[in-house]
């Protein structure tokens, strides 16, 4: 008896589901929504671009040659695919957590937590990623400015997957990144998106600026082998590339703090996606015009920079832009910071972390434990590891989580035909089964290594839940009888 008993209540437990309703509404502790479509736009923009553009191509055009540019279209098909998803998911479940929400509204507590791994791994790796790149165009500015370099000691990790690459004894520049953006995150959601704005105007501003001056030294020779490294490769440098599209996931985390999000949130979605395909596609053909593919490899750090330096053969165009990369990289680490504490907040308010991860600041309304506490964690990663090991890591997540979100769009409208939705998916159920099918492609070409480091982090963290998670379940706890909604605490502290 007790056997028949305890199975399907284990498995109960596992694939129950946090009510749609919930989830829009959610009980315990909330935040301030403040952020209207612009701003969230530019949440979208300052994520994106920057990490891809600014230090990627340096890895994905010797992936691919002059190809590089379709694998850009292809991450970018992919990540519109499943952006158009989220966006009518984020009209019917508006709330922070982002992936991890939606998969808790449509497939079920387990799987909800697999999505959090992924997402908690994609965003802590990527700002660490994204912190160590913005090393090299700092070391570059502060060259071309100052006249002297900063020390290597305090510009790599100690160690290197290339033997042949620099090493030192820890990412300083890195670090005070990230301590940067956690002390500008601490004042608040409203100040941290109208200087993320400020930023990302600055940074398109000077990617237009490259552009410009690159065409100039257009040479179309440097494309006429334009596969040289064969059409499997073309998906391979996809994968390395969709590391930067995790601004769009981004926009997501923000649900508790935006203005109307069931409209909010799917117009910046579109915006953003449209605004990142456009500079992407840009700047690469200009940069693959400047010169011959093979001159990319150890481009990674102020690779845009050097070329502009080659290109008009004085300094202070590579030096602009170096800056705008220093500027504009604070953006894209302040925004994956942001988003991997909302995600937190989401998770310790549903009773799958501890109840510090839940607690929200009466002065500033934002979570500051989770905000200090990953900032640390981050600062550590960015410090000590470098970049090699980082980027595909994070491309399998977004990957993941995209998966899920289209996946979810099919699964509510079967379950929940009559939901309020503002926005709705256009070509359903073509578009979500072939973003889908776009982001499996990728993934399938992505190193088989990436895939062990990545089932590895997920099974820890599903067992965590198996310990943990199960039991203290906000929605477990209401569906036991343990407590009533009236008895869900609104955690403030300060």
């Amino acid at each position: 008896m007790s056997t028949s008993t305890v199975r399907p209540g284990l498995r109960g437990e596992l694939w129950r589901r946090k009510p749609v309703g919930e989830s829009a509404n959610p009980h315990g502790p909330r935040l301030e929504r403040t952020i209207g479509t612009f701003q969230l736009t530019m949440f979208g923009v300052g994520a994106t671009i920057g990490t891809g553009i600014f230090f990627v191509l340096g890895q994905a055009v010797p992936e691919a040659g002059p190809a590089v540019i379709v694998s850009f279209i292809l991450a970018g098909i992919a990540a519109g695919l499943a952006a158009i998803c989220y966006a009518e998911l984020a009209s019917s479940v508006p709330v922070s957590g982002s992936t991890y929400s939606y998969a808790y509204a449509t497939l079920g507590e387990v799987v909800a937590m697999g999505v959090a791994a992924c997402l908690l791994l994609e965003y802590g790796v990527s700002t660490a990623a994204v912190a160590v790149g913005w090393s090299g165009y700092l070391n570059e500015a502060v060259s071309n400015i100052f006249g002297f370099s900063l020390p290597q000691a305090l510009l790599y990790a100690p160690f290197a997957a290339d033997p042949d690459a620099p090493t030192g004894l820890i990412n300083l520049p890195a670090v005070v990144l990230v301590g940067l953006c956690m002390l500008l995150l601490l004042r608040g959601a409203s100040e941290s998106a109208r200087a993320n704005a400020i930023m990302v105007v600055i940074k398109l501003g000077v990617l237009l600026m490259f552009v410009v001056i690159a065409l100039t030294a257009f040479n179309g020779s440097n494309f006429s082998d334009f596969t040289p490294l064969g059409k499997a490769a073309v998906g391979t440098a996809a994968g390395t590339i969709f590391f930067s599209f995790i601004g769009l996931d981004a926009v997501s985390t923000a649900g508790d703090e935006v203005k109307d999000p069931q409209r909010t949130m799917p117009r910046a979605l579109i915006a953003a996606l449209i605004i990142v395909i456009v500079f992407y596609v840009l700047v690469a053909f200009a940069a693959l015009g400047t010169q011959p593919w093979t001159e990319f490899e150890g481009q990674q750090e102020a690779g845009l920079a050097k070329i502009l330096e080659v290109v008009t053969g004085a300094n202070i165009w590579g030096t602009i832009l170096a800056l705008g990369a220093v500027i504009s990289i604070f953006s894209v680490t302040l925004v994956t910071l942001y988003g991997q504490t909302r995600i937190l907040f989401a998770m310790g308010r549903d009773g799958m972390l501890p109840p510090v991860f839940a607690k929200v600041s009466t002065r500033t309304g934002t979570p500051v434990n989770n905000t200090i506490i990953v900032a640390i964690a981050v600062a550590i990663l960015a410090a000590f590891v470098p970049l090699d090991y980082l980027i595909d890591v994070v491309s399998i997540g977004t990957l993941t989580a995209f998966v899920i979100v289209s996946l979810g769009v099919i699964i509510l409208r079967v379950r929940e035909p009559d939901l309020p939705r503002a926005f709705k998916v256009p070509g359903y159920p073509v578009t979500p089964v072939l973003s889908i099918l776009a982001c499996a492609y990728i993934l399938s070409s992505l190193h088989w290594i990436t895939w062990v480091v990545f089932a590895g982090w997920v099974i820890v963290f599903l067992a965590f839940y198996m310990f943990y998670g199960r039991k203290h379940s906000v929605v477990g706890r209401l569906q036991r009888g343990e407590i009533t909604p009236n008895e869900i605490p609104s955690t403030k502290e300060h």
